[in-house]
């Protein structure tokens, strides 16, 4: 294997010395320069495989050298050297092109982590064509432009260590858009770590993010490593972002900026490297001027926004989803695959979709078990009229004034599938009225199972089900 070479621009002698030391027992050759011009001339004259610039130079800044890298050496990663604290200049280097940043005081194990990543991305880039046909055809499904834009600014960004904001609805597809950016990143091999900010108790946040030593409060009874510290040398999904309460935000923004975290009861800060990407249906800029959002985490984390498109922005994507999503559920349930009738398929393409991508599969989970003779027709997806265009709403409407769907096919809990959707956003508990209509069909099935003896056939009869819609409600519920 070829020796690496890495270009180094500071204008201090010790820095420049202690970053050859420490590069060459990397067994990586370095040229030196001291100012802009000095390493302009020198990136003319050698090719290299990294560079690493200071902000500040006698003759201008490290700004500068990202520019004229991008310009005219693109696969070539720079990082840059920022001030104790300077997170503004950091996040000028990181919107200008560099892929990371190393604070002063140097810590040499976080540089060495940033040097071998920055070695591995050269050939990541070169594969960035494979990487978009892989994204294409497994997992992020859709022909629509706005979907072959989404692979190609996920392409790009993997290769980056810059915090990106990834905005959506509920239901669009952000955490699947965060883990793709991590797979194709050069962290792939290290964790991606999930994180739904609403679910954790405000009074055990500060101990999942950081961990906690043992005998720091009641119940600690061992060390505990935190969310930053699973995810150390890869990705934190920082989902439903928003949901962070101002306390914690504070905590989050250290941790961001001085890239290491304090556990609870610990006198030590411990250094971790770690790529932020956070995510949230709510918009951020409203909840900053509310006064629910720190302006200055906002900043931090919203260096790149990614915007993933609404079903309803990509309808002709539908059909390909549907079919998918089918596939996957009757695999999932040990069902015949069901096929979809052409007025349903336009039906589905006409929907608009207030919960996107997830709302589709619930609509299709509900209509596979409601079909007769394995073909859905219109009245099987119950779609609410409400969230039809207007010629699609009548055509419906003309259908099922005709087509009354028969005792067995209704849901056993109707506020699922009668639900309001005059407002296109979800209710804040979603989750919670989901469980509940759950936990009610359970008590319903149970009830009626016991009533017969757990005769699958004579508690169907009795709920007024077809034994299919039973069979699946039992290993949907997990009551099989």
């Amino acid at each position: 294997m070829d020796k690496k070479t890495a270009l180094i621009i500071d204008d201090e002698p010790d820095i420049r010395e202690l970053l050859e030391i420490t590069l060459g027992r990397m067994n990586i050759e370095t040229q030196s320069a001291e100012d802009v011009a000095s390493a302009i001339n020198m990136l003319t004259r050698y090719d290299f495989d990294f560079c690493l610039t200071d902000m500040k130079l006698p003759d201008g800044n490290g700004i500068e050298i990202v520019q004229y890298i991008q310009e005219n050496h693109p696969l070539l990663p720079v990082a840059m050297i920022t001030a104790h604290g300077s997170m503004e200049s950091a996040v000028e280097a990181l919107k200008a092109g560099a892929f990371d940043f190393v604070s002063k005081p140097i810590h040499l194990k976080l540089l060495r982590h940033l040097v071998d990543t920055a070695l591995n991305l050269r050939p990541l880039i070169e594969k960035e064509k494979e990487n978009e046909a892989k994204t294409h055809s497994t997992r992020l499904l859709g022909k629509t432009e706005p979907m072959d834009t989404l692979r190609k600014q996920i392409v790009k960004l993997a290769r980056s260590q810059a915090p990106i904001y990834i905005s959506g609805e509920s239901g669009s597809g952000k955490e699947l858009v965060a883990k793709l950016i991590h797979e194709q990143g050069p962290h792939c091999d290290a964790p991606f770590v999930p994180v739904n900010c609403g679910a954790i108790p405000g009074e055990l946040m500060e101990s999942e993010f950081f961990g906690h030593t043992k005998g720091s409060f009641t119940g600690a009874t061992a060390d505990k490593e935190g969310l930053f510290q699973a995810a150390n040398g890869g990705t934190l999904f920082l989902d439903e972002v928003a949901d962070l309460p101002l306390a914690m935000q504070v905590k989050l923004l250290r941790g961001i900026q001085e890239k290491a975290i304090r556990p609870i009861g610990s006198q030590m800060e411990i250094p971790v490297d770690v790529r932020i990407l956070s995510a949230t249906h709510k918009d951020l800029a409203v909840e900053v001027d509310e006064g629910n959002f720190r302006q200055d985490l906002f900043y931090r984390i919203n260096v790149i926004e990614l915007k993933v498109p609404s079903l309803r922005e990509r309808s002709d994507d539908v059909p390909i989803l549907a079919v998918d999503l089918l596939t996957k559920i009757a695999n999932e349930y040990q069902m015949p695959e069901p096929e979809i009738s052409a007025e349903a398929m336009s039906a589905l393409k006409a929907y608009q979709y207030p919960g996107n991508v997830r709302e589709l599969q619930n609509i299709l989970e509900r209509a596979i078990t409601l079909c007769d003779d394995n073909v859905i027709g219109v009245t099987d997806l119950a779609l609410p009229t409400s969230g039809l265009t207007s010629g699609a709403a009548s055509g419906i409407s003309e259908i099922t004034t005709q087509i009354q769907p028969q005792d067995d096919m209704r849901p056993l809990v109707e506020s699922e599938s009668v639900e309001d959707t005059s407002e296109t956003t979800m209710p804040e508990d979603a989750e919670s009225l989901e469980s509940y209509l759950e936990d009610i069909e359970k008590n319903v099935i149970v009830e009626a199972l016991e009533a017969t003896r757990w005769n699958k056939t004579a508690a169907a009869k009795k709920l007024g089900i077809t034994f299919r819609a039973l069979r699946y409600k039992l290993k949907k519920l997990e009551l099989e």
